[in-house]
């Protein structure tokens, strides 16, 4: 039984009441657990770089692979482009324009998700709305289009009133259905991640369908899935975190996620072993009505102990890197022609990489192996 001192009505949230105030950070996993819930995967896929020029090939190569094993364990796969994975922060309009086109050129009528972030807004002493249009417009012209508001720095310093004003500016661009998003400071050392009246408020904004949350330190996670399924809110949860898998699979919410561009075929994998046999939409049965392939327990260790690498922290604690680790993994499985980091990034790991993400990636396979999972040699 929740104490009685903690809030329950989101009517008594005030903008600086922290989580810890709330019954939505005291809630057990358990209770929000679901063996009959398929979740979509995003995968945050990777923008593929060889001689310093953009793979094109590889990036269409790699997104087919994604979508193949996707089909095999009928998962519904939504790509996220130009988010950090592909290096939005380093894109000139034009190429971000450029991989739009490719994607829907490749894959007509296929839905995805654009990263839109501010643009310009380097020199700027406040926020300016205006600066998420730009990348706005370019992925606003495909209907098949959602738009995912990246955290910018002069949103991001805002306090909780302003920074919900702030939001609700840039919506008033919007014409796709929005996913809002937040990170803790392991990813870009200005971030913050929402408290509960912020994610209130945005929550019942009619153009946001949902929101990404990518954090390393406390499960924000788990605290907006709880209030969503709480308050039954029509807005729904992503979980961007690369180092807690197996809690969106176990909670059936989706997962929008940079680990699924290396691992997709081992997430698939466990979201259909972890329904329950006669839910609709498994497709490989355990062989016991209502029950499920508890093997799935040991894919989970395999698949986080690949995403534990690939996305581990380096000095100062970043996990930034986990770009380049990326392109390593895929390399290695033959999907792309080089390992090689955007030019202009910083965000590089060292020449012993390649040996560290070949260690990695033994039991993963080892366990794809076991378990007939395609596409993953």
């Amino acid at each position: 039984m929740a104490r009685p001192d903690l809030i329950t009505d989101p009517a008594d949230l005030q903008p600086e009441t922290p989580w810890s105030e709330t019954v939505w950070a005291w809630t057990a996993e358990e209770s929000l657990i679901s063996h009959t819930r398929k979740p979509r995967l995003c995968p945050a896929t990777l923008l593929p770089f060889a001689n310093g020029r953009p793979d094109w090939d590889g990036f269409i190569h790699s997104l087919q692979w994604m979508m193949d094993t996707a089909r095999h364990y009928g998962v519904e796969c939504v790509p996220v482009l130009n988010a950090d994975t592909g290096y939005i922060f380093h894109l000139e309009n034009t190429l971000y324009a450029d991989v739009l086109h490719r994607f829907s050129d490749a894959f007509p009528g296929h839905p995805f998700i654009a990263g839109i972030t501010a643009r310009g807004a380097e020199n700027d002493s406040t926020f300016n709305a205006s600066r998420y249009l730009p990348l706005l417009d370019l992925a606003q012209t495909y209907d098949t289009a959602e738009v995912m508001l990246m955290t910018s720095q002069r949103l991001n310093e805002l306090e909780p009133q302003a920074r919900c004003d702030g939001y609700h500016a840039i919506a008033e661009y919007v014409t796709r259905p929005a996913l809002v998003h937040a990170l803790e400071p392991a990813f870009v050392p200005w971030a913050t991640p929402f408290g509960p009246w912020l994610l209130w408020q945005l929550a019942r904004h009619p153009k946001f369908i949902g929101g990404k949350v990518s954090t390393l330190d406390e499960p924000h996670f788990l605290y907006w899935a709880s209030m969503s399924s709480h308050l039954q809110l029509d807005f729904i949860p992503h979980s961007g975190d690369d180092f807690g898998l197996a809690t969106a699979i176990k909670c059936g919410l989706p997962l929008l996620i940079g680990a699924a561009s290396s691992a997709a075929p081992l997430v698939c994998a466990a979201i259909d072993l972890w329904l329950a046999d006669g839910t609709p939409g498994k497709m490989f049965p355990a062989g016991q009505p209502g029950t499920f392939d508890t093997r799935v327990y040991k894919l989970f260790e395999a698949l986080q102990s690949l995403a534990d690498q690939v996305f581990r922290p380096e000095e100062p604690f970043n996990v930034s890197a986990y770009k380049h680790s990326t392109a390593h993994v895929l390399h290695q499985l033959g999907l792309i022609t080089a390992p090689d980091p955007h030019p202009s990034s910083p965000d590089r790991r060292s020449p012993a990489e390649a040996s560290r993400m070949n260690e990695a990636l033994r039991r993963p396979r080892r366990l794809a192996q076991r378990l007939n999972i395609p596409h993953f040699k």
